[in-house]
């Protein structure tokens, strides 16, 4: 009898993308590199079990539909069903930045997390602007594109976002304080943690302790020792909690410590100045008397290589996680 593996192999997506192997894993689904068989374009294809209790990938492909064309926003290919599984194909994508972060040694110039800041911003903003919340911003799950997008960021994997208005009139959703916390424990907001509904907010307080967690090597409530991942979970929260911004920014430019506090200070239906954090870093960048040329650490590691930027792609092609990130 064939295995799961040899099925899945000889498994050509809605007739037309044949899965290669597997390459990651998401919040609710299995990522294969796959081809397209009319074109051989390389696709990235999302596998999600109908037989789940929740399934997710119809929700997550919506979410796409809606953002499609949008800065940061991979090209969604097709949805459907097929043998038992819901699938989705879409871009297939570089290395995600924790896959690059390693590759760099854990080490990232302010440069490079300035034109991350910069793109990260962008991204979420238009995500906002079109009532949508991602409610897992971490480090696995922006992507850089491949080829003339090499330089370009993306976020995927909207397994668990939301629509934060409802309704004809697009009323804000209420707030709530009797929520499971959701999103990735490390990087999600103070208010998350606490178990209060999500807002646009939090995603952007996310995105400050990304920063951070680039431009420090790593942050003060990591590794917390626990036997469950709920004692982790609340670990973290404890330590989080405890650690001012000005503790956890320190020995770094004040504009991190006044991003996070705006975002911390933000009401829960408030729309964010999304300029005003942009330019805090705009101007912070200036200072560095080094153009914003989009060359980040990545693409320069390998000093010694003819071609560096080729040299990572190759090294991070069997661990990047096109599309998605492991959940």
């Amino acid at each position: 009898m064939a295995s799961t593996s040899d099925a899945l192999n000889e498994f050509i997506v809605g007739g037309k993308y044949k899965l290669v192997r597997k390459i990651g894993s998401g919040t609710f689904g299995s990522i294969y590199l796959s081809v397209d068989v009319r074109t051989g374009e390389q696709v990235a294809v999302k596998l999600e079990s109908q037989t789940i209790r929740y399934p997710r990938l119809l929700y997550e492909s919506r979410c796409y539909t809606i953002l499609q064309g949008g800065v940061g926003i991979p090209r969604l290919r097709w949805y459907g069903q097929d043998k038992g599984y819901n699938a989705l194909a879409m871009d297939l994508l570089g290395p995600n930045l924790e896959v690059l972060f390693r590759y760099c040694s854990r080490t990232f110039t302010m440069k490079t997390v300035l034109m991350l800041a910069d793109q990260m911003i962008k991204i979420i903003e238009y995500v906002h602007t079109n009532d949508i919340i991602h409610r897992d911003i971490k480090p696995h799950n922006f992507l850089i594109g491949r080829g003339r997008h090499c330089n370009k960021v993306f976020l995927v994997d909207f397994g668990i976002a939301k629509k934060y208005t409802y309704g004809p009139s697009g009323k804000h959703i209420p707030f709530n304080q009797h929520k499971n916390p959701s999103g990735t424990p490390l990087y999600a907001s103070l208010n998350a943690h606490l178990g209060f509904e999500q807002s646009r907010r939090d995603d952007l307080e996310a995105i400050g302790y990304v920063l951070m967690y680039f431009a420090r090597g790593g942050l003060p409530w990591q590794g917390l020792p626990g036997n469950t991942k709920k004692q982790r979970r609340e670990k973290i929260t404890e330590t989080k909690l405890s650690t001012p911004v000005e503790v956890l920014c320190e020995g770094f430019p004040t504009e991190f410590t006044t991003y996070l506090n705006y975002c911390r200070a933000l009401q829960f239906e408030e729309t964010p100045d999304y300029m005003y954090l942009r330019r805090l870093f705009h101007n912070l960048f200036r200072s560095l008397n080094d153009p914003p040329d989009y060359t980040f650490d990545w693409a320069t590691v390998n000093t010694n290589s003819a071609q560096p930027a080729t040299a990572v792609t190759r090294q991070v092609q069997e661990d990047h996680l096109p599309a998605h990130s492991q959940g």
